[in-house]
């Protein structure tokens, strides 16, 4: 298959390249940028005259709810939507049922992604079996498997002794432990940010300190054990300061946010309204611009979907009640957008995308997010001018609820090439 993409904006981060040209691609691979390669005869030609062409979006945090969770969503509904959404490679989390603890289990998940044909998809295994914080997994065999790196979800592990255990065995081994910085036992059972307004909505709170107690366990520990850990979900600005001076010190730590909390605040939860209850939960106005200029100065590493699905029985309740989730696949990319319009600066758009690009398969030590001669042909072709109601009948996602309901964006995907085939055009 020889595909020609001709006359788009082509943005590649990794590659410091942003002009109007040609992307030529062979047997799935880039074979060059600009001029044509000698004898090349296109079996396909897309026209991205007023578009933007990507490299594919690299989603850290997509849960796909297979196996167990299929009455929230499928494998192949939350693939669709990945295509839809830009995305050709996605991580997702472990918290599956069964838990994602067992080869085989990802074998299979491995194998069902393969045959759908659509992104590519890299789980993450169980830090310890059934995530109840005790024996920890074989992770070789898990890592053998598939596995890129190993997480906990959102169950936090209680004795902070086999935390150390799973450390010291991660840096023998060279693997990243995922971690989402959450203590324990602070803010327990809590659905909202700690403030003014969970106080007079009467809704338990969070503290930001429940974050922060976490930080330091967790960067003592690698001080002590040199192991990588990715930080999931970073929600405040007093954490980002923390990961700030980590960095600085040198502790090879790195950290993605959610891309719901680059825009709202506590505020936005209104009169409990349930598709903003997220895990972690949005914070204060503070804490979002803290985000943003840690995106700027590049404390932050990378910008997630936290992509979970959630079935209508479960989210339309009382907000303390509702599950926590929000989709997020399809709106990754037109939340960037948002975001550039909102700092309006001439070189905005390339560092949004490296943040869901290039940084995002860096950070997870993936081949993907560039378009160098010979890299896998996974690119997004989108439209950055054209602007589309967010509605559920809108959303290839069986998770209809999101917190941006209603709202106008800008950005709509054209087409998507995963591995040199296209995948999805609108």
């Amino acid at each position: 298959m020889k595909l020609h993409i001709k006359n788009g904006r082509v943005i590649d981060p990794a590659n410091n390249i942003d002009r109007v040209t040609d992307l030529f691609i062979v047997d799935g691979k880039v074979a060059a940028v600009g001029d044509a390669p000698a004898g090349f005869v296109a079996d396909d030609t897309i026209d991205a005259s007023n578009l933007v062409v990507a490299p594919g979006l690299v989603d850290l945090s997509a849960r796909l709810r297979e196996p167990g969770y299929e009455y929230k969503a499928t494998l192949e509904s939350e693939m669709r939507a990945a295509v839809q959404g830009g995305v050709t490679t996605l991580v997702c989390p472990p918290d599956t049922d069964p838990v994602l603890d067992e080869p085989g289990l990802v074998e299979m998940l491995k194998h069902r992604a393969r045959n759908l044909d659509l992104a590519q998809v890299h789980p993450l295994g169980a830090l310890t079996m059934g995530l109840k914080g005790e024996a920890l997994t074989e992770m070789a065999e898990l890592t053998e498997a598939g596995c890129i790196g190993f997480a906990q979800a959102e169950v936090p592990i209680l004795d902070t002794n086999v935390l150390l255990r799973a450390l010291q065995y991660a840096k023998t081994f060279g693997y990243t432990v995922w971690l989402r910085p959450q203590d324990p036992h602070i803010g327990r059972g809590g659905v909202a940010h700690s403030g003014p307004l969970a106080s007079r909505l009467g809704l338990s709170g969070v503290p930001v300190m429940a974050e922060t107690i976490a930080l330091h366990t967790i960067f003592d520990l690698v001080r002590s054990t040199g192991a990588r850990v990715h930080l999931c979900r970073m929600s405040s600005a007093a954490g980002l300061d923390l990961v700030r001076a980590a960095k600085k010190e040198g502790l090879p730590v790195t950290c993605d946010v959610g891309v719901h909390h680059l825009h709202m605040t506590d505020a936005d939860i209104g009169f409990f309204d349930s598709n903003a209850r997220l895990t972690p939960p949005v914070r204060s106005g503070r804490d979002r611009d803290a985000i943003t200029a840690a995106l700027l100065d590049g404390t932050i590493d990378a910008v997630c979907s936290d992509h979970t699905p959630v079935d209508d029985d479960e989210k339309l309740l009382p907000f303390a009640e509702a599950s926590p989730g929000a989709t997020g696949l399809e709106l990754l990319l037109s939340l960037m957008l948002k975001w550039v319009e909102d700092q309006r600066g001439q070189d905005a758009l390339p560092r949004a995308l490296a943040k869901i690009t290039a940084d995002a398969a860096r950070t997870a030590g993936l081949a993907a997010g560039d378009l160098k001669v010979g890299a896998a042909a996974d690119i997004v072709v989108f439209d950055p001018n054209v602007r589309w109601l967010v509605e559920g009948a809108a959303l290839a996602s069986q998770g209809k609820h999101t917190p941006f309901l209603g709202y106008e964006l800008t950005g709509q995907v054209q087409v998507t090439v995963v591995g040199g085939r296209i995948a999805y055009q609108r």
